[in-house]
């Protein structure tokens, strides 16, 4: 029971801040052009969420069979440790996408925008294929790609373009800044895992881009993160530099990667990254709101 507890605790901690993030920032878009809908912005929440559920699901399954986990820094996996069958968490993620998928149906009924069934298909596609099948994109070095487009890209895009029926320049900003820094979290975790990752032959981008390459690209991506704030604010209102407040939370994590912190140090980082992510986006959105 406690390490079922503990998983759901390192779950929680990857999941929220990425489901919730991208919703928050694309609702305040829709907010400053005035056409916020609650319903909408659930059923975006309720796919985000599910999703994110599934690929943590997913990623436990896919790895634990794998034997990627047997030797592991981070949070335990149900998997990997034994806590649960391999079967038993392959149907929870495969339960999730259903979810995902019932949300997104209606999401597609409401908004009449059919072409986002082929969306949806995609970022199942997607969350699965991270880590299973025979190729998975996160052993080829694109896990941090996959991560840019689907949870921020087509995430804030998404749920700015079902509410507004269109996608103004601000909402791309607002996808960088969220895209980002969900890169950030992926690119520390995996920074965190390098040396187990090429002792298992996970080619993860960490791996190809070396120790001193990632704590750099980690560094890019915060920077990108807060300078794409910045052109939200310059393409809305100056309000939306409430975002910036993230700066207090993303300070600590790029001092710590950039003096060599490693192991359970960056568990820590990662924590705070996901956290800055909540920050900026719920910053974007009230300041929007309030310029609106």
């Amino acid at each position: 029971m406690a390490t079922t507890s503990q998983w759901l605790e390192g779950a929680r901690l990857r999941t929220l801040p990425a489901a919730v993030s991208p919703v928050l920032a694309g609702s305040g878009i829709a907010a400053f052009e005035s056409d916020f809908s609650w319903l909408l912005a659930l059923l975006c929440l309720v796919v985000a969420l599910a999703l994110q559920v599934g690929v943590n699901y997913a990623n436990d399954y896919s790895d634990g069979i794998r034997g990627t986990d047997a030797d592991r820094v981070g949070p335990m996996r149900l998997v990997g440790s034994g806590a649960a069958e391999p079967r038993t968490v392959k149907r929870a993620a495969f339960s999730c996408f259903g979810v995902a998928a019932v949300a997104g149906l209606a999401l597609v009924i409401l908004s009449q925008l059919w072409w986002l069934l082929a969306v949806g298909v995609a970022a199942i596609a997607a969350a699965w294929f991270y880590t299973g099948g025979r190729r998975p994109y996160g052993y080829l070095g694109l896990g941090e790609l996959f991560v840019f487009v689907f949870f921020g890209l087509v995430a804030v895009g998404g749920t700015v373009l079902v509410q507004v029926e269109a996608t103004p320049p601000a909402t791309w900003a607002a996808a960088v800044a969220i895209g980002a820094l969900a890169c950030a979290i992926l690119v520390a975790n995996n920074l965190r895992d390098l040396a187990g990752d090429a002792a298992s032959g996970k080619r993860t981008l960490a791996t190809r881009l070396g120790d001193r390459g990632t704590r750099w690209f980690f560094a890019v991506l915060v920077v990108v993160a807060l300078a794409a704030v910045v052109a939200v604010a310059a393409l809305t209102t100056w309000w939306a530099l409430l975002g910036l407040l993230s700066v207090v939370l993303l300070a600590g994590p790029v001092r710590v990667v950039f003096t060599g912190g490693a192991g359970r140090a960056l568990i820590q980082v990662l924590k705070l990254v996901g956290l800055g992510e909540l920050v900026a986006a719920a910053g974007l959105a009230l300041g929007l709101l309030i310029g609106a």
